[in-house]
């Protein structure tokens, strides 16, 4: 338990130095460029610089929104209006895309939250290494460092602490232990605060947010449309090619059987045998069918068992935890959860590389919540084509949200939510 929290402490430490950093560095310069950009325009100079500006601080939002969802699992949509698909170059494709850019909302949206990640965003965000280095500076002290600074006149305080002996040096310590054990409860805190922070300036305006999710249901509902299509599909085709076949080449041993049952019992008596080992795979191939459909135990047991019993076929060790309280969820929510994880589940036997996968599910502020990780060697990106965006359009029919993270090297983490009730 202990060591989990160091490991996430120490994470959301590493994870401040890089939003800290990110902010004093970055969107410093991008906020000093956008004002000053944005002030030539009436000389004239503005109009062909503010484009390349206001592009390169909207990408490092967005690089921002990527951050919040893969540290913390907060979705943060990004709300910028379609710029004009205009073939102009020079100083008239300038001006468009000039006049485009201030006319969105979401641009002067960024210029705020660059400001407050200057300010407020970088101070929560520099306090969750701050508390562990302070524990680090304050051995120091107590090492016998105190004494030279305080020699040369340098008056050392340590926060509320005036370092001027060997006992204030000591204190300087127990005071710096206090705030890394404070570290241990509060850095993972202190990252989602920041984010937090962040999404009330980089998140779509109310109107905006309902425009973009009028828009991604239409989407999400012809995906919807084309995915039961091609199901359909694919079970017209299994039937063909599989059970129906083997049930009319059933029907004609049957034939051949009663011609031959008197003439040639022999050969009557293998057709039969074959007519009978025929029946028993087509039953298994409308078996399989089915549960690739609506799994029996789906239905039968519930989503957790449902789960569980997925993980047991994986060639690999699945680890499988449950937090579902009494309630189900409505049977089309679980049927897209399991193929989920299925999916999710042979994403990873398949490029991983990985040893060992754990599944958790939890239910908890009116979503369905699905974690699938990995031990294998990373890099997965949801790209077009891919089974992880596959995924994402599946969840996206239920207004379902897919957070991955996975570094080159791994870990990957899988993360699902799907808003729903439970009865």
């Amino acid at each position: 338990m202990i060591a989990t929290r160091a490991r996430a402490a120490l994470t959301a430490a590493g994870q401040g130095v890089v939003l800290s950093a990110s902010a004093l560095a970055v969107s410093i310069t991008l906020f000093t460029w956008a004002v000053v950009s944005i002030a030539l325009i009436p000389a004239g100079v503005g109009v062909l610089t503010t484009p390349r500006v206001l592009k390169l601080v909207r990408d490092h939002a967005d690089r921002r929104r990527a951050w919040a969802g893969e540290w913390t699992g907060l979705a943060i949509p990004s709300p910028y209006l379609p710029l004009p698909g205009t073939a102009r170059r020079g100083p008239l494709g300038a001006a468009e895309s000039c006049a485009a850019l201030l006319k969105d909302p979401a641009t002067w949206r960024d210029l705020r939250w660059l400001l407050v990640d200057i300010t407020a965003g970088g101070v929560v965000a520099v306090l969750a290494p701050a508390l562990p280095l302070y524990f680090v500076y304050g051995c120091v002290l107590a090492l016998g460092v105190w004494e030279p600074i305080h020699r040369a006149g340098g008056g050392e305080w340590f926060t509320f602490v005036h370092v001027t002996s060997q006992a204030t040096a000591n204190l300087a310590a127990v005071v710096g232990a206090g705030y890394a054990l404070l570290g241990l409860f509060v850095n993972p805190a202190l990252i989602r605060a920041h984010f937090r922070l962040a999404r009330s300036f980089l998140a779509p305006a109310p109107s905006r947010e309902l425009a973009l999710r009028v828009e991604r249901l239409t989407e999400t509902r012809h995906d919807a449309v084309d995915g039961s299509a091609a199901e359909l599909r694919r079970i017209e085709r299994d039937l063909h090619d599989g059970a129906q076949a083997r049930l009319v080449a059933m029907g004609m041993h049957l034939g051949t059987i009663e011609a031959l049952v008197e003439k040639d019992p022999a050969r009557a008596k293998a057709l039969l045998s074959k007519a009978r080992a025929d029946s028993a795979e087509a039953l298994t191939e409308l078996r399989d069918l089915v549960r690739g459909i609506h799994p029996p135990v789906l239905a039968e047991r519930g989503l957790g068992d449902a789960v569980r019993a997925l993980a047991l076929r994986m060639p690999l060790p699945v680890e499988v935890t449950v937090e579902l309280p009494g309630g189900r969820a409505g049977a089309p929510v679980e049927s897209a959860a399991y193929f989920a994880v299925s999916e999710a589940l042979t994403n990873a036997v398949k490029h991983a590389a990985a040893d060992r996968i754990r599944v958790d599910l939890a239910y908890a502020d009116g979503a369905l919540r699905i974690q699938v990780t990995d031990d294998g060697r990373g890099g997965a990106v949801v790209a077009g084509g891919s089974g992880l965006s596959g995924l994402e359009r599946r969840l996206g029919t239920f207004d379902g949200v897919l957070a991955v993270s996975s570094p080159v090297g791994g870990p990957t983490v899988v993360t699902m939510e799907i808003p729903c009730a439970l009865s």
